[in-house]
């Protein structure tokens, strides 16, 4: 029994491992290697989405703004720009899917989605930025 209860214990610490892991120590301006060029890629297009989703926030709250001096039967603005991002993650998806087609099944497959990724992120969230601007000065 003693035997045993070691066992599971040493077998949950193993599996346990693996969450106290550390971030790998790459340095993305000297990346060369595909694992390291994939994992860089992937921060750059983490730090736009987050950038992305942050900008959301403010033009979502423009778009309500604006709503709120329109007459009821016009205020469309936060509604219609809620379809426009469903619409643009569609977009977003499929053109970024098509973009690793020439390294399809490959190791730079990753690579060429996220760098995709972050490019179309990056213009989306130009676009919400300029659209919360012109909401703001009406």
């Amino acid at each position: 029994m003693k035997t045993s209860l070691l066992f599971a214990a040493g077998f949950v610490s193993l599996m346990a491992a693996p969450a106290f892991a550390q971030q790998p120590q790459i340095d993305c301006s000297k990346a060369e290697a595909q694992m390291e060029m994939n994992y860089c890629a992937d921060q750059d297009y983490a730090e736009a989405d987050k950038a992305l989703n942050a900008q959301w926030v403010l033009t979502k709250k423009a778009a309500a703004l604006s709503d709120s001096y329109r007459e009821k039967a016009e205020r469309a603005g936060e509604k219609t720009l809620l379809k426009s991002q469903r619409a643009w993650i569609e977009y977003r998806d499929a053109t970024c899917e098509v973009a690793g087609y020439p390294m399809r099944g490959g190791t730079g497959e990753p690579y060429l989605v996220l760098v995709c990724l972050k490019k179309v992120t990056d213009t989306r969230t130009a676009e919400l930025k300029e659209l919360a601007e012109a909401l703001r000065l009406r």
